[in-house]
């Protein structure tokens, strides 16, 4: 059944909320940079024919105060469902922009990490391992600061356990994993199918926040994203998170990012709550929360050890921040875990951002991505908007 969405469903509950995203207009014949004000859009290409440049304007606060043409309301980009409407069609809110991801950032998710290490892939070694490591550190990661000398206490009483692993060394050592999640363009956005590899038997989502940030580095506002991951293939080795990680539509970003402006800061992103909702077909339903507050290092720390004097992104980067959750309720046998069905309807929300939902199919049963950069350029060049 398609997955049918309305406004209502995922826009942030401020409706003074200053949002930015990106649509697939039909009557343009591709795709435009909007602005959603209470529900409607309106088009910014004359601003910026793309997110990318939209986000390096110094003058952006003042020129989307301006009029901008109407092209239609919000609920006419999703009424077909799948994210798709009569006019057309929601991306993610990102074009040019690198794809980054940032791992282990939070104590949850860094004990899962070590424990898909330790597991080499097999679900069924998990609670063990996961009751081994409670019992050497109870509860002695969260709050620890990378790089301190906590850390270091705790890396030196992992290692004398002989439990140390290379996700903790990311986790609560000096330097941040950032890797690259997907190709710019590869993102998928609200109301679209997400894809799970069809040979992965242990997966999940990722919920996180994502920050936009431009090419000289200011961080312009946030939204949410699903980084889908493939537990068994990452477990077997550190060095097959490529496959992993990149598959065609693993990456949702969405609804829209939200700038920053006097009701929306950096500060209000290190307070959020994200709610992480799983429906499966067979009637599976998971729910649970978390809150940015638990993360190891501040955003703004991961964003500089992502662009500096050692490392530039001229298109600037959207940066998925890690994530708060790993689920481990048993689905199919007990001891087993989680992992997902064909079909699962996965909900990632935070009240100040809206609603992220998308539908779980084999990655090879999804559309091929076809629409990259040079196919933006050649329609952009063909519209005259270049």
């Amino acid at each position: 059944m398609p997955l049918h969405l309305s406004a209502a469903d995922i826009l942030p509950e401020d409706p003074e909320a200053l949002l930015v995203g990106r649509v697939w207009s039909d009557a343009a014949g591709g795709p435009c940079p909007v602005l959603c004000r209470e529900g409607e859009l309106h088009d910014l290409t004359a601003l910026s024919p793309t997110l990318s440049g939209l986000l390096e304007r110094d003058d952006l606060a003042a020129a989307l105060a301006a009029d901008h043409p109407h092209i239609g309301p919000l609920d006419a980009f999703l009424n077909l469902g799948d994210g798709t409407g009569r006019h057309g069609r929601l991306l993610a809110p990102c074009d040019l922009q690198a794809i980054k991801a940032a791992g282990v950032t939070f104590a949850g998710s860094m004990i899962e990490r070590v424990i898909e290490e330790r597991a080499k892939g097999d679900p069924a070694r998990a609670e063990a391992i996961r009751n081994e490591l409670a019992g050497i550190l109870g509860g002695s990661l969260r709050g620890v600061q990378p790089g301190s000398e906590a850390a270091a206490a705790v890396k030196a009483r992992l290692q004398a356990a002989g439990m140390w692993s290379q996700y903790l060394e990311v986790g609560i050592g000096p330097d941040a994993e950032v890797f690259t999640k997907a190709p710019p363009m590869a993102a998928v956005g609200c109301g679209a199918e997400i894809g799970v590899h069809p040979k992965s038997s242990w997966n999940n989502p990722e919920p996180e926040v994502v920050l936009a940030v431009n090419s000289r580095g200011r961080i312009c506002g946030a939204t949410l994203g699903n980084d889908v991951n493939l537990r068994d293939v990452e477990g077997r080795s550190a060095l097959l998170l490529g496959k992993a990680k990149d598959n065609n539509a693993s990456a949702a970003i969405g609804p829209f990012f939200r700038l920053f402006d006097d009701r929306f800061t950096l500060e209000t992103v290190r307070t959020l709550r994200v709610d992480l909702e799983i429906r499966g077909e067979d009637g599976f339903l998971l729910q649970d929360h978390s809150d940015m507050g638990q993360i190891s290092r501040p955003p703004e720390e991961i964003a500089a050890q992502t662009l500096n004097r050692s490392h530039q992104y001229p298109d600037g980067f959207v940066l998925y921040l890690g994530t708060m959750f790993a689920p481990t309720k048993d689905r199919d046998a007990p001891g087993q875990g989680f992992t997902h069905h064909a079909g699962d309807r996965v909900t990632i929300g935070s009240a100040p951002l809206g609603k992220l939902v998308n539908t779980v199919r084999p990655c090879d049963e999804i559309a091929p991505w076809t629409f990259g950069t040079r196919a933006l350029m050649e329609n952009l060049a063909r519209r005259g908007v270049l």
